[in-house]
């Protein structure tokens, strides 16, 4: 691409740039650098026209690489591109080059959805993804549009196998709990009672692995509240934790909540032992949440 300001191409003197109207008085006025504000003045003004043309594409693709967040942009290169009927393989190749610079930047990667659910095929779709998670594995942007890609072309059989390879990575990913829920109790033939207690007794074992991880208690709490079975099904489990002198705030809250479950269901009073953990929660294990273990204590007494 030239170096030359658009102001000083031929193949722009059929355009008048359209300056930035900040208004009379300014609050702030941005000081924009001169080939930014140059780009954006011939931007606005082929817009404005609602040209559509490879030398529009050029444009953007320069402000963008200037900008690669500017939402504008992006989403008048979408309609270029389907108005001219552009190759949107051609353009996906583009996007590899944007996203693997800007792996963290929203813009791209809606820019991408778009043009893949255009061209309704995502099969080198979740190769890409792991690239950038290979990179990342944390990576919020990827996570998500990895959702839409394992919905949108029901690909959605691997996706266990893959966040068991990137929990034994990394047990505390929590993008990929998170991802394991999603696919677990979205896929369209949901999620058995089965279902639900194997990965009741994959979480366990994970949990015995990383005891003080917050991801793998927060995927089990939520497979119990959708589980068929009572609360206190993993009372044993908690016990035999307890027993090898595990003192993990998430498994005292845990057993807190069965403990209480088990009370409401009896009509009966709460087991001293949750008044104990409440005790030991905001002495010793969770000292930062001292105030709320303390009401809790209170509430659970009463």
């Amino acid at each position: 691409m030239s170096n030359l300001p658009y102001s000083q191409r031929p193949e722009w003197n059929d355009v008048v740039p359209v300056a930035q109207d900040d208004g009379p008085n300014p609050l702030v006025p941005i000081a924009y650098a001169a080939d930014y504000r140059d780009a954006m003045d011939y931007f606005r003004a082929v817009s404005r026209t609602e040209e559509k043309s490879q030398r529009v594409l050029d444009l953007i693709a320069d402000i963008i690489d200037m900008n690669p967040a500017h939402y504008t942009v992006w989403q008048y290169r979408q309609e270029v591109l389907l108005g001219i009927g552009a190759d949107l393989r051609q353009e996906l190749e583009y996007v590899d080059e944007v996203v693997r610079e800007q792996a963290k930047n929203y813009q791209v990667w809606h820019h991408r959805q778009v043009i893949v659910d255009k061209l309704d095929d995502g099969s080198n779709e979740l190769p890409f993804i792991n690239a950038i998670l290979d990179e990342d594995s944390k990576n919020y942007h990827a996570w998500s549009y990895r959702q839409w890609v394992v919905s949108r072309f029901d690909l959605w059989d691997q996706e266990f196998q893959y966040t068991d390879d990137l929990l034994v990575f990394d047990i505390r990913n929590n993008s990929a709990w998170n991802h394991r829920h999603y696919v677990l109790f979205n896929r369209p033939k949901g999620a058995s009672q089965a279902d639900i207690d194997s990965e009741i007794e994959f979480t366990k074992k994970k949990i015995q692995q990383a005891p003080n991880n917050s991801s793998g208690w927060t995927y089990l709490n939520g497979l119990l509240e959708a589980s068929e079975e009572p609360l206190n099904q993993i009372e044993p489990f908690l016990k035999e934790l307890q027993a090898k002198e595990i003192h993990s705030p998430h498994l005292y809250s845990t057993f807190i909540d069965v403990l209480e479950h088990n009370a409401k269901n009896n009509s009966a009073s709460i087991d001293a032992a949750a008044l104990q953990m409440c005790d030991d929660l905001a002495t010793k294990y969770d000292v930062i949440r001292r105030n709320y273990w303390l009401y809790k204590k209170s509430q659970l007494a009463a």
